[in-house]
């Protein structure tokens, strides 16, 4: 990601103020007030659009006149920021760009589709399909991100996935063309989609759903809610599963969580990070961590668990940080 140097920051935030006077700008922006893990130093720019247009023309300006590729983010529910910040402009479309309609009747026989754009929350999202009695979003209910990390992402929990319920995907792309591209049906995999590869803002997405007992998707996502109180350490700020689901051993599922536990790692604690005691699947911010901390963390995780187990975890989070800075494997 290119950097901007720092006498040009002023000259930026300057033409995207003249140029889009109700667009919000933040200067000298921390991080840890827009990530789950509530860590992370400043960027010297974030734009959060509250329309397509305004996305559209902070793309133009930024990638055409200043030769800077934003960084986008939605809710931060899967960004570790470094403790120094970012020298980047942060393009972050949750609170913005909130459009949530239930469309006319497609051509799929039995389907409806909801049109979400990528700032509205997938919470929100689930919700506005069970006041329609559509079923396929239960799972999402309790995934704290947005639409459009989760797209990206292709975020999913208890065996349900937004590639399953995804039928198309609007986005810009750099440097800013003035055309929206629609993707119908996006290529999809495990924690991953065809946008991690591209450089696009998605503006929103439409959701295939059938129709369902309103009081069947009810129970199934407050059964959802209760097994994630239950199971997840929710009192703790962190980022969910920090680990992706490792490939299957001989056929059979393997769980990074389960590994770590294997290894007796519950507990395991640097700084104010800590493996949670309650599931051994997250790394848990418990007062006062530093991203430091966190990547500590991690790679003690990491290498005590493929010390014993021959397994490479592989983290789901995203990283951010200055030019140079790694993760420090």
């Amino acid at each position: 990601m290119q950097e901007v140097p720092a006498m040009n920051w002023n000259a930026l935030y300057d033409r995207l103020r003249a140029a889009a006077p109700s667009l919000e700008l933040r200067r000298e922006e921390p991080m840890s007030r827009h990530t789950s893990f509530q860590v992370g130093g400043p960027v010297p720019l974030m734009a959060l659009p509250k329309n397509e247009e305004e996305v559209q023309l902070v793309l133009s300006v930024a990638a055409l006149e200043f030769g800077v590729k934003p960084f986008f983010m939605g809710r931060g529910t899967n960004l570790l920021v470094s403790d120094a910040g970012a020298g980047l402009l942060v393009v972050k479309a949750y609170d913005g760009l909130n459009r949530l309609e239930l469309l006319p009747q497609g051509e799929w026989p039995g389907q409806q589709t909801i049109l979400a754009g990528s700032g509205v929350s997938l919470a929100r999202l689930a919700s506005f399909a069970l006041e329609h009695g559509l079923t396929g979003l239960e799972f999402a209910q309790g995934i704290p991100g947005s639409v459009g990390g989760g797209v990206y992402m292709n975020a999913g929990a208890y065996g349900g996935e937004l590639s399953q319920v995804v039928s198309s995907v609007a986005s810009v792309s750099l440097p800013a063309e003035k055309a929206v591209r629609e993707y119908a049906n996006p290529k999809f995999s495990y924690r991953h989609s065809q946008f991690q590869e591209q450089d696009d803002f998605i503006l929103r997405a439409c959701f295939s759903l059938k129709p369902g007992d309103p009081a069947e998707i009810k129970a199934k996502m407050e059964d959802f809610a209760r097994r994630r109180r239950e199971k997840q350490p929710l009192e703790y700020p962190s980022a969910g599963s920090f680990f992706k689901r490792p490939a299957p051993v001989d056929g059979a599922p393997v769980y990074a969580g389960a590994l770590i536990e294997r290894c007796g790692l519950k507990g395991l604690t640097v700084g104010g990070a800590q493996v949670s005691e309650k599931h051994a699947g997250f790394i848990v911010n418990r007062g006062g961590a530093t991203c430091g901390d966190i990547v500590k963390l991690m790679a003690q995780v990491r290498e005590r668990v493929f010390r014993a187990t021959g397994v490479t975890l592989e983290p789901e989070v995203r990283w951010l940080g200055m030019e140079g800075e790694e993760w420090n494997f």
